[in-house]
């Protein structure tokens, strides 16, 4: 099938969207970036538009090979499809590399508990839920994804607490009760996070995740 026919760019076009939210790297990102703005006491530098980007990028660089492979996959599927059953092995091959990408990075527990959960509530049904079910990778993937994001942001938290906790100690043992710790306490933040070329270590930490 030609990549450029209609229904192929349909299809592409209709599922980027929900593919880059939810099977890329973009919620783990996206919210690590926010917890260190809130930790470095910034409330909108950099703005929420600047740090979407950035997430969405970083997660289209990370997840390139992926797109790559479920595009070269459609290419080389021989099929015009005309039926239900075409456009449900047209889906399976495009989304086999998303799959294979959810189940590298999903942690085994949240997986199981969904499998176990599906089960339950499918349960008279006649279905049954399966850690191969694409329907349960991508809540495992997305809550697994949050799981490691908060707890990046728990251990980035951890310095600039650190910092507030010195400055606010100075500040009581200086009688200077009255001086907003912030006014201090952020442009030291920012020094030091310039200093050790934050950004660029932080998404180096990120990336290097999924390798």
């Amino acid at each position: 099938m030609e990549l450029t026919s209609p229904l192929i760019i349909g299809f592409i076009g209709s599922f980027f969207l929900v593919a880059v939210l939810t099977l890329t790297s973009f919620i783990k990102l996206s919210v690590v970036l926010m917890i260190v703005r809130n930790a470095l006491g910034l409330q909108q530098v950099p703005s929420n538009m600047i740090l979407m980007a950035l997430a969405l990028f970083l997660s289209l660089f990370i997840s390139m090979p992926v797109f790559s492979a479920a595009a070269n996959a459609l290419t080389e599927v021989d099929l015009q499809p005309s039926s239900a059953s075409d456009f449900v092995l047209l889906w399976q091959t495009g989304i086999a590399p998303f799959q294979e990408f959810l189940l590298s990075n999903i942690d085994g527990a949240h997986l199981s508990f969904f499998v176990g959960i599906a089960n339950e509530m499918w349960a008279g049904s006649g279905l049954v839920g399966t850690r191969g079910d694409f329907i349960i990778q991508v809540p495992a993937f997305m809550i697994s994804e949050l799981t490691e994001a908060f707890e990046i942001g728990f251990l980035l938290y951890l310095p600039f607490v650190a910092i507030d906790l010195a400055v606010t100690g100075i500040l009581m043992a200086l009688g200077m009760q009255m001086v907003q710790p912030n006014i201090i306490s952020v442009p030291f933040k920012l020094l030091v996070f310039v200093f050790i070329d934050g950004w660029s270590r932080l998404v180096e930490g990120l990336v290097v995740t999924y390798v």
